[in-house]
């Protein structure tokens, strides 16, 4: 006979063995962050961002297989593009998975592609990427930044202020 206790052990046993297919709500655990962003840069406009993956990348982007270190994006006609995103090979890919450091297109309004084109192009300012997520929908999403290169005695500064931070911190403690 049947039982909803039945269910649930079956449920959890098919988690265990297909975690990708286990459970769509799991993807919103997501949160890839590139954690030299704000080291290096002074982050000026943030915008969110569609990216266009196979299906391969997606798969790998759900198991956070994704480095954003040393990404960054450039205006291609008029698309902006993502270059240098490390998103690692399937493991169950066959001869049909992606390459991984190949270009991506960002996706955004007409509108946000203008006005961050005229940016770039009149103070000398760059876009990184600065946080990869999936929705509730699960689709991909990237945050984008308009940034400006820190100098030297500036990425001191903020080594200087983490650390009070820090020790502040551990004195509340």
């Amino acid at each position: 006979m049947w039982s909803p206790f039945d269910f649930s052990v079956n449920r959890v046993n098919f988690a265990l063995q297909f975690p990708a297919m286990a459970d769509k709500r799991n993807n919103s655990n997501i949160n890839i962050k590139n954690k030299i962003a704000s080291f290096e840069y002074y982050l000026l406009e943030q915008y969110e961002a569609g990216i266009v993956l196979s299906g391969t990348e997606i798969k790998s982007v759900r198991e956070s297989k994704v480095s954003l270190a040393e990404a960054y994006c450039a205006f291609v006609g008029n698309e902006l593009f993502i270059r240098n995103m490390h998103i690692a090979e399937y493991k169950f890919g066959t001869d049909a998975n992606h390459e991984p450091k190949q270009d991506r297109k960002l996706l955004l309004n007409r509108k946000e592609l203008n006005k961050i084109f005229t940016k770039t192009k009149e103070k000398g300012l760059t876009i990184i990427p600065v946080r990869m997520f999936v929705n509730e929908k699960g689709l991909a999403k990237l945050i984008i930044a308009v940034a400006k290169g820190k100098k030297l005695y500036d990425k001191r500064e903020s080594l200087k202020t983490k650390d009070m931070k820090r020790q502040v911190d551990r004195r509340d403690d």
